[in-house]
């Protein structure tokens, strides 16, 4: 008897996403704002330069190890759901379910929210708009960029290519400047300035925060041509350029702030083209800034929607969220739903009036709680299903995605322990998508087992 197809026959997503726009993706959600704060904050920890740089090409090493393990599982299985077909193949419908509650209401709209502050907070120094200024420009690029990306996918690729270039040319001009500029006369070092040794925890912190959001990727593996060639090479060569241009950038800061001056800076990027240009120059970077967090946004909300679109084609609960427009191939439904919790998130920031504080710690204990379990499904997924199509494999196999899971394991435990009210009302609301689970078994019914690929029917 035949079963009848496990999903219903709605548009399903196309191959448009070449190597170069998906390399454009990840460099844009990764080189956001935090190249431009987070530097201090290792310094400051870091005690000696040496220390310092070595922090960020470990941090380079632990993101490809991860993203090595990542390549693997979206070639394997390639969907828009990333991670949620990941666990939803290696745990169930009820883990999956948590995660895509967690997607629709905790990470890419958190994130969304925390870069629409970062936005708001240096178009403000550009041009300020009233009391409420950052959030006004938080929630205007909210609303901007989910418009255009509900236009279609062309609009939405075509802007993050151009945003990413404008992005690594301000990255690159900064380099310029750090490394050629004659550097001021810095004053004698002070003894305690540093510490004496560093404090690898915090360190690791805020060098992965910066590393973090390369892992969006998998969300449009059902849109890349060719994905067992394309995925791993666009991952493993954006965080290559990735890892160099942060050595160069911290390079540069070194140079002309040294270390103590880099530990003791609140706007490091700034007050280092000020020494160079003066107020225009620090005008110059808080404008680089707000485009570097609109970058990280529009890839952001590009590839968030597209687990929320898995989620609904496969929940019967969440259906309406599952329509996929073949017209303009995006899933607008899903759009439209996160770019409304995003505002929501925006206006609760506003409230706090710590916006973007509220949002980090919002987002990071679920992020990196879901980071160690699909770590994991790749193991799982070895032993239970040995005969999928695997078009690349991760290196160095089981040794990498150990690596991968346990620094993940430790971020994740790190993440609580340094948060604060913000981390508490994430974990409620991941919390509330259980409850629903207890209160509506059903909820996380789907319509079917996911597609596995076969050895016959690789994609790649």
């Amino acid at each position: 008897m035949n079963p009848g197809p496990q999903r219903p026959a709605d548009p399903a997503p196309r191959r448009l996403l070449r190597t170069v726009d998906v390399m454009a993706l990840v460099v844009g959600i990764v080189i956001g704002a935090g190249i431009f704060s987070a530097p201090a904050l290792v310094a400051a920890n870091a005690g000696t330069p040496g220390q310092m740089l070595a922090a960020w090409l470990l941090g380079g090493l632990i993101a490809v190890a991860g993203a090595l393990c990542y390549a693997e599982l979206a070639t394997a299985y390639p969907d828009a759901g990333g991670d949620y077909s990941f666990l939803r193949l290696a745990f169930g419908d009820r883990l999956s379910f948590l995660f895509a509650w967690a997607r629709l209401t905790v990470i890419p709209t958190g994130s969304i929210a925390l870069l629409g502050y970062v936005f708001g907070d240096y178009m403000t120094q550009v041009w300020r708009i009233g009391p409420h200024s950052a959030a006004l420009y938080a929630a205007l690029m909210v609303a901007a960029l989910t418009l255009l990306n509900i236009a279609g996918l062309k609009a939405g690729k075509w802007t993050q290519n151009a945003l990413t270039l404008v992005e690594v040319g301000g990255v690159a001009l900064i380099v310029a400047v750090g490394l050629l500029a004659a550097p001021p006369a810095l004053p004698a070092a002070v003894p305690a300035a540093a510490p004496a040794a560093a404090n690898w925890g915090l360190v690791l912190i805020f060098v992965m925060l910066t590393y973090g959001g390369w892992n969006e990727a998998a969300y449009v593996s059902a849109e890349v041509t060719g994905p067992g060639r394309s995925l791993p090479r666009a991952l493993f060569w954006s965080l290559a350029l990735i890892t160099l241009l942060y050595l160069l950038v911290n390079a540069a800061y070194l140079r002309m702030l040294g270390l103590a001056g880099m530990a003791a800076s609140d706007a490091i990027a700034a007050d280092m083209m000020r020494l160079v240009f003066g107020e225009p120059g620090a005008r110059l970077i808080a404008a680089l800034i707000a485009v570097s967090a609109l970058t990280s946004a529009n890839a952001t909300i590009l590839a968030g929607a597209r687990t929320t679109y898995a989620f609904g084609r496969d929940t019967p609960m969440f259906a309406p969220l599952g329509r996929w427009n073949l017209r303009r191939d995006t899933p607008a439904a899903a759009l439209w739903v996160q770019g409304a919790v995003a505002l929501a998130l925006v206006a609760l920031g506003a409230v706090t009036r710590s916006g973007f504080a509220t949002m980090v710690e919002y987002t990071a204990p679920v992020f990196w709680l879901f980071f160690v379990l699909t770590g994991v499904s790749l193991f799982v997924l070895r032993r239970r299903m040995p005969g999928a199509a695997r078009p690349f494999r991760v290196p160095l196999y089981p040794f990498t995605p150990l690596v991968f899971c346990a620094t993940s394991a430790y971020l994740l435990y790190a993440s609580v322990r340094h948060t604060g009210i913000g981390a508490i009302a994430g974990l409620a609301v991941l919390a509330a998508g259980a409850l629903l689970l207890l209160a509506r078994p059903d909820a996380a019914r789907t319509h079917g087992a996911p597609w596995v690929p076969t050895r016959q029917g690789d994609p790649s």
